[in-house]
């Protein structure tokens, strides 16, 4: 069966992440707690990251989900993610956590 959708693919993009960034826990966030806070919380050792997950590249945005995904990568790193940018995303977050492994963050 084949997973559809933003929760499917949502789903997805967990079970990626895990395999990825086996040192990294990640996080479902509470979408009632904050109005467009992103969906994953990715906890690594000594980062962190959100992401937003998207469907579809032409998904709509829900109110200030940019604004947080803006605010967090100025922290942090933080993007939204969908099917056709997850290669990038993948990688930008790869070169985030390794930057910080190898104590180059701040």
């Amino acid at each position: 069966m084949r997973e559809t959708g933003k929760n499917g693919y949502q789903s997805i993009v967990k079970k990626k992440l895990k395999a990825k960034f086996p040192e990294c826990e990640v996080h479902k966030l509470d979408p009632n707690d904050i109005q467009g806070s992103p969906d994953l919380l990715v906890l690594c050792p000594i980062t962190w990251a959100t992401l937003e997950v998207k469907g579809s590249k032409k998904s709509k945005r829900q109110p200030n989900q940019e604004y947080y995904v803006d605010k967090h990568n100025g922290m942090s790193f933080s993007s939204i993610i969908f099917p056709e940018n997850e290669k990038e995303v993948f990688s930008k977050l790869n070169t985030h956590v390794k930057h910080f492994n190898k104590g180059e963050g701040e």
